[in-house]
């Protein structure tokens, strides 16, 4: 009898420990908006996912405020054709989350066609209900 108990409890302890929060869950899909807004170019998507204070941080150690970064993915001058994200962890702590995954993605910068493979660390901070990208850094 106690075989056919430990079973589902172990069973039921595993599909806990593998299930993401709500919060996790909110916080992934704020990435995978951002990735989609990205790839788009959508300025109004792009402003609206990024907090007032963002600090994007490249892997060549440039950093961007909230109006380059957008200026630069709308022009073209950071131009993703497409994004592919790999081996992501998100930990929540209050109303902050750091997400870190693996990107590989095809380029088109200013109209020079690249690939990039790098880590990424993100910063979400929650304010009035919405995870929005508050920093980035990147590395090779």
């Amino acid at each position: 009898m106690k075989r056919l108990l430990l079973f589902p409890v172990m069973f039921l302890l595993l599909q806990c420990a593998n299930a993401q929060s709500k919060e996790e869950k909110a916080v992934a899909a704020a990435v995978e908006n951002m990735r989609l807004a990205m790839i788009s170019g959508n300025k109004a998507d792009l402003e609206k996912l990024a907090d007032d204070k963002l600090s994007y941080g490249h892997s060549s150690g440039a950093l961007e405020d909230k109006p380059t970064f957008v200026e630069h993915i709308v022009s073209g001058r950071s131009d993703f054709v497409n994004i592919k994200l790999s081996g992501q962890t998100i930990t929540v702590v209050g109303n902050t989350a750091i997400v870190r995954h693996v990107l590989d993605a095809d380029t088109n910068d200013s109209g020079k066609p690249g690939t990039v493979h790098l880590r990424i660390i993100l910063v979400f901070v929650k304010e009035g209900g919405q995870w929005k990208l508050l920093a980035r850094q990147a590395m090779h």
